[in-house]
């Protein structure tokens, strides 16, 4: 089914791990593996199996970014507006299926992340990085601005001089600084990485799914809601998650004192 991701399954499926496989451009994206990793989001958030997902590199990048020689193969970049067809069709579908999709996204980052790269990092649910990776938003190095949610989800998830700095410089920040900048959620050392990450990740398929796909949602209306609006969509989706199975199990654990056995419905 896929050719440029290789997808591995972990805890009876639950857990479901994509793997960028373009080891020998550093996992720069291209059409075909923007698409697949678009569909496998998509076909994981409609699997009722599936409780967490992440996305990693395989090699020695997380991710390169956009692979320039196909961009610009595609044909003449002011007459035929190449660049702005690609951001459309194939980075923006997949922003907004990681944002949309109803299970935790968490992007492992085994290395470099840089331009698309970094982004595509970054607007996952929670970043986990190696200590030896690095990020850059490389666009202005080549005369671009940042794309695939950047303009967006930087001004927010650092403040407004820290964003303009990294944006307008390029510069490249270690996974340690990230961390202390408020941008990723987590360092490790690199030969922890493998056995931390997947502690975190193993936790994430064991919740109740149903209240993290809600907080996420509800996180991500927050950015265009007054205090009142949201509110009532607090109301509106705690009504909702007090009608899971989840909820009755956790209730139910907790008066008997016991772990709760979450199923993700």
């Amino acid at each position: 089914m896929y050719t440029q991701i290789d997808i591995e399954l972990h805890l009876d499926g639950r857990l479901q791990i994509a793997y960028l496989n373009q080891p020998e451009t550093f996992n720069s994206l291209n059409k075909t593996l923007l698409s697949e990793l678009r569909t496998f989001v998509k076909e994981s958030s409609k699997n009722p199996e599936v409780r967490c997902i992440a996305i990693s590199g395989r090699g020695k990048a997380f991710c390169s970014g956009q692979n320039l020689k196909e961009a610009l193969s595609l044909g003449d970049t002011k007459e035929e507006r190449v660049i702005q067809r690609m951001v459309i069709d194939y980075y923006n579908p997949l922003v907004k299926e990681i944002a949309s999709c109803r299970k935790p996204v968490v992007s492992l980052v085994n290395g470099p992340a840089v331009g698309a790269g970094a982004m595509l990092a970054l607007i996952c649910d929670i970043t986990l990085a190696t200590e030896s990776s690095y990020f850059s938003q490389a666009f202005v190095n080549i005369g671009l601005i940042p794309d695939t949610g950047g303009t967006y989800w930087l001004p927010k998830i650092m403040s407004r001089q820290q964003a303009n700095y990294l944006a307008f410089t390029g510069k490249k920040i270690p996974a340690s600084e990230a961390k202390s900048m408020g941008f990723i959620a987590d360092v490790f050392k690199d030969e922890n990485f493998a056995a931390e990450s997947m502690e975190v990740l193993t936790t994430l398929s064991n919740l109740p799914t149903k209240a993290i796909s809600l907080t996420k949602k509800a996180f991500n209306e927050s950015y265009d809601n007054t205090l009142k609006q949201q509110l009532d969509v607090e109301g509106i989706l705690q009504q909702e998650a007090a009608e899971s199975e989840d909820f009755i199990e956790g209730v139910t654990a907790f008066l008997a004192k016991r772990k709760p056995n979450y199923r993700g419905k």
